[in-house]
């Protein structure tokens, strides 16, 4: 017969490890769908170079809802979300959704811009690029993960956010309601 004391220390050590594991703990990135405490979107002042676009800013997308992906082109997790963000832009553009892809490097060979033009152009991407290769923008957001996708409520605070691959009709139902189509 289990012991209490071995029962709660079983429990308090369960605990901790839930509150220091990555993704779990208070302050970390939430599953999509998970309320999160609205903060000012931070600007893209980082980003070295633009592709598919002039250098945008926040005040520029005031009154937009605007979804923010951090990606780099050699990570898988991120090519396989990169068609789901594309699809949320062609359909819902023309209903005031700006995306922003903010490739962020992990490796030095993805801090090449030709090379990133030339995957840019492979992968389809239509959406505006930000390349963010001394990892201010995503320092500004406080990421750290690869992919990871941040909604922008017409008022420029953070409202959502999810990391990783999946829950792309989440995903989707949030931008509707944002952009009053739910």
């Amino acid at each position: 017969m289990l012991s209490l004391r071995y029962v709660a220390a079983t429990l308090f050590l369960t605990a901790a490890l839930f509150a220091a594991w990555p993704g779990t703990g208070i302050g970390s990135i939430v599953n999509a769908g998970t309320p999160v405490a609205q903060a000012p979107a931070p600007d893209f002042d980082g980003a070295t170079r633009w592709f598919n676009s002039s250098p945008l800013s926040m005040d520029q997308l005031k009154g937009k809802v605007v979804l923010v992906e951090f990606w780099t082109r050699e990570c898988i997790n991120c090519l396989h979300v990169l068609p789901h963000t594309e699809g949320l832009y062609e359909r819902y553009a023309g209903d005031g959704l700006v995306v922003v892809g903010v490739h962020t490097p992990e490796y030095d060979e993805e801090r090449d811009p030709s090379a990133l033009k030339a995957a840019i152009k492979r992968l389809g991407i239509t959406y505006p690029v930000a390349m963010d290769n001394e990892q201010r923008v995503w320092s500004a957001y406080g990421n750290q993960f690869w992919p990871a996708i941040y909604l922008i409520d017409r008022n420029g605070q953070v409202v959502y956010r999810h990391a990783g691959e999946g829950n792309y009709e989440q995903t989707e139902a949030a931008v509707r309601k944002l952009l009053g189509k739910a």
